[in-house]
């Protein structure tokens, strides 16, 4: 059985982009989000093995989103995904409880790599 994936991206060519990254490594996209509410209601009823989450986001940001996930979840493996010059938010969201980061723009083999070490672990 192929690990499910969330993906929560407000730009739909980020979420398409990691989302092409993800199946062609064998995994099953379940569910995208565009706000970081919906991140955590889709979370809520798909329960994915792994959630890419973007930092800036409408509504609710990537980092409360994780927050209300991991509040909920505590073993919820999430990977954000930041732009350049974001690097204090993404302490703030390990501190959270995300599990590891990758900055934009990324290639897909480091994106692979987070996904796999977080899943491992």
């Amino acid at each position: 059985m192929s690990r499910t994936v969330l993906i929560c991206d407000d730009a739909l060519f980020m979420r398409t982009m990691v989302g092409d990254i993800l199946r062609q490594a064998g995994f099953e996209i379940v569910g995208e989000a565009e706000t970081g509410v919906q991140a955590v209601e889709k979370y809520r009823l798909l329960r994915p093995d792994l959630v890419t989450m973007d930092i800036v986001m409408p509504d609710m940001g990537g980092i409360d989103a994780v927050r209300e996930i991991t509040k909920e979840d505590p073993s919820a493996r999430i990977l954000m995904c930041s732009a350049m010059g974001q690097q204090a938010l993404v302490v703030e969201a390990i501190q959270a409880g995300a599990k590891d980061f990758v900055v934009k723009p990324f290639h897909p083999s480091r994106v692979l790599e987070a996904v796999n070490r977080i899943l491992a672990a």
